[in-house]
């Protein structure tokens, strides 16, 4: 009995031994999503994933100097473009894991009616965006602020987030009547339905969600295997799911 129990223990603490961890850097507008990912992958590899989520600008900056990220998943192509050229992430590893959407919310019932007019007429004390210095949909809000003629007039009445998690807590908090947030964190939330327009995406240029393998993640089996998912069926399915389109042919 004794003899046959030892090859099975050897080989669970092989599995143990190459299980491995990923760190990963994300943006705010996907973190349900990505929670999702992780119990998939973590079931599927066995390897872990340690995530920080905030704003894409503000987890760039931490890269720049040093965080210790192997995956950066940015709610743009900007950054990873800007550090692929910083020699920071791996050649060739960056690719478009979903394309986000814009919307308009208030959690209150028939907040509005037509979009444009409520944004034009401005009944409300506050409007939520994420700041546009550092969140990619908090310049998407301003694009269209700025297509519609409102950005200088809304000025008095705009709170920003940090990240477009803040912006989305000032809205359900309702410290703010509306804001524009993403479609896919409106699609997550289980409470009250609201009032929702999704912004034309002719509106504001596309919010491509890049990742880019990190040179502290190069030749890490777990970062490799967790790009490798991102590309896969299962992953795309649990994205598409949240409210994302999925486009990896604009990888570069």
């Amino acid at each position: 009995m004794f003899r046959t129990l030892v090859p099975l223990l050897s080989g669970a603490a092989m599995t143990v031994a190459v299980a491995g961890e990923v760190r990963l850097g994300v943006a705010a507008n996907f973190t349900d999503t990505t929670r999702e990912l992780v119990e998939q992958f973590e079931a599927e590899t066995g390897h872990r994933v340690s995530a920080s989520f905030g704003s894409t600008g503000k987890l760039y900056a931490q890269i720049r100097n040093g965080a210790p990220f192997d995956v950066f998943m940015a709610a743009d192509a900007l950054r990873p473009a800007l550090v692929e050229e910083d020699q920071a992430g791996v050649p060739a590893t960056r690719f478009t894991y979903a394309r986000g959407e814009l919307a308009l919310w208030s959690p209150t019932p028939n907040a509005f009616g037509d979009a444009e007019n409520y944004l034009s007429e401005q009944p409300f004390a506050r409007l939520a965006i994420a700041n546009p210095k550092t969140a990619p949909y908090g310049l998407a809000a301003k694009q269209v602020l700025e297509r519609l003629g409102h950005w200088e007039a809304l000025q008095a009445k705009l709170v920003r987030g940090d990240s477009i998690a803040q912006a989305f807590q000032f809205v359900v908090s309702r410290n703010a009547q509306a804001g524009f947030l993403a479609l896919s964190q409106v699609k997550s939330w289980k409470d009250d339905e609201g009032t929702l327009w999704r912004v034309p995406q002719t509106y504001y240029q596309p919010i491509d969600q890049q990742a880019i393998l990190l040179n502290r993640g190069a030749g890490k089996e777990a970062a490799m295997a967790w790009m490798d998912f991102l590309k896969s069926d299962t992953a795309i399915a649990i994205i598409q799911g949240h409210g994302y389109e999925t486009d990896y042919d604009t990888a570069n």
